[in-house]
């Protein structure tokens, strides 16, 4: 009896022991799984707006035709989805076929038919967008790295009622007539560096990964980048990120012509944050450049009185808090960069009182602690003799914006050590 037990109380000890390590298995595997959950983010996008003039597409590459355009993702990932926009059309956009796949070559219209992928939308290969809104395609598996470039081929039977795109997009896009998006090759495309309907490509990621939207006007958007060359301060950072190990992904939301304020070639980045910033998936930070033709457009174009510049100073203030306000209710760090020098500018002729503005804004930028982090524009591309100019060696000639060498000392100067961390949702 005793013996039996003795038995008894180790095979009970045993099971407690067995059941123990069962549970605290299972309890480290749900930890693990916790603490490392896949999540979609931003790896490219892209700033929208309506393309007037000659940025508009002509109708005949609406009707029954395929545009290709390509992305270079700033973070890899094994599985992708895509976001389609609408946002400033004024009827539902019918896209009838939708791929991906990879982009081997640029400069090319062809792509890797080994890789190519059908995008669905709700299990169906076509889709209607309506008015104002944008449309995320059905996840598919496509492995892509870090750096590479995708291309996105989109059919269309008939013209929008009024377009969404990019002008600004320092890449080529890809157009033939007829439903060609299942096609590798596309002999004889005829070529438009502009993108249209494309938002968004996002990569499934682990929890450590996360997005930085750049957003702001021309000196953001690439104005005199080389088509197809990615080097955009943005494109120049990312690689710097990639260098550095640090999984955060760039997109790049500037329109040239932007302001702060009032709309200019696209609408005002007040307008805009939320969409463009806000709501892309898995952002942390946002760094902000803008006010440039705010300041040079009230110049250029009004009287300019010193009533006038003390009113713009002040709006453009409130404006930077309204920003940091709605990132911080969603947990977004924003980043404020400094007005780059703009005084040697034929364009916008700047005089003493407007170069002492652009002083008095930036001063009040760095020690207003409105911004989670100043980033130092200014200091990084100005004449050390002449501060209310660029650097010669960073000016492209314009005396406004930079020159390739201008452009890495922007992605030169934002530390790294900042998108290490994150700010958490506040009050």
């Amino acid at each position: 009896m005793y013996v039996e037990t003795a038995i008894m109380k180790t095979i009970r000890s045993s099971m407690r022991h067995a059941a123990l390590a069962i549970c605290l298995l299972s309890t480290t595997m749900a930890d693990a799984a916790q603490s490392h959950p896949e999540h979609w983010v931003a790896a490219w996008g892209t700033a929208q707006m309506v393309p007037e003039g000659d940025n508009a597409l002509p109708g005949q590459h609406w009707r029954n035709a395929s545009l290709r355009q390509v992305a270079r993702l700033s973070l890899g990932g094994k599985r992708v989805r895509v976001r389609l926009s609408n946002a400033f059309g004024v009827a539902p956009l019918q896209v009838d076929a939708a791929s991906i796949a990879l982009a081997p070559k640029l400069g090319s219209a062809d792509v890797d038919g080994a890789t190519l992928r059908a995008l669905s939308f709700n299990g169906r290969s076509q889709v209607m967008i309506p008015a104002g809104a944008e449309f995320y395609s059905d996840p598919v598996d496509l492995a892509v790295g870090a750096g590479g470039d995708v291309a996105i081929s989109l059919h269309f039977s008939a013209e929008p009622a009024r377009q969404t795109g990019h002008p600004g997009s320092r890449s080529n896009s890809y157009l033939l007539p007829g439903n060609r998006v299942a096609d590798a090759a596309w002999p004889q495309a005829q070529s438009v560096p502009r993108w249209y309907v494309l938002s968004d490509v996002e990569v499934l990621a682990d929890a450590a990964s996360r997005a930085m939207v750049a957003i702001g006007d021309s000196i953001t958007d690439g104005y005199g980048v080389v088509n197809d060359s990615n080097t955009r301060w943005t494109d120049v950072l990312a690689t710097r990120l990639r260098a550095a190990n640090l999984p955060v992904g760039v997109v790049n939301a500037g329109i040239g012509g932007g302001r702060l304020l009032r709309d200019g070639l696209g609408p005002n980045l007040s307008a805009r944050f939320l969409r463009d910033v806000i709501g892309r998936a898995g952002v942390t930070h946002a760094l902000v450049l803008i006010g440039v033709n705010d300041m040079g457009g009230q110049h250029r174009n009004s009287p300019d009185t010193p009533a006038d510049r003390q009113r713009l100073l002040a709006d453009m203030q409130a404006a930077y808090r309204q920003l940091a306000d709605q990132a911080h209710a969603h947990g977004v760090c924003l980043l404020g960069a400094t007005i780059t020098p703009y005084a040697g500018s034929g364009y916008y002729h700047p005089e003493a009182e407007n170069e002492a503005d652009r002083v008095a804004l930036n001063d009040w930028m760095r020690s207003s602690g409105v911004f989670d982090h100043v980033v130092d524009f200014d200091a990084a591309l100005r004449d050390p003799a002449r501060p209310a100019h660029l650097d010669k060696a960073y000016d492209s000639g314009d005396g406004l914006h930079p020159s390739a060498a201008g452009y890495r000392a922007l992605a030169d100067a934002v530390p790294l050590q900042v998108l290490r961390q994150t700010c958490g949702s506040r009050p």
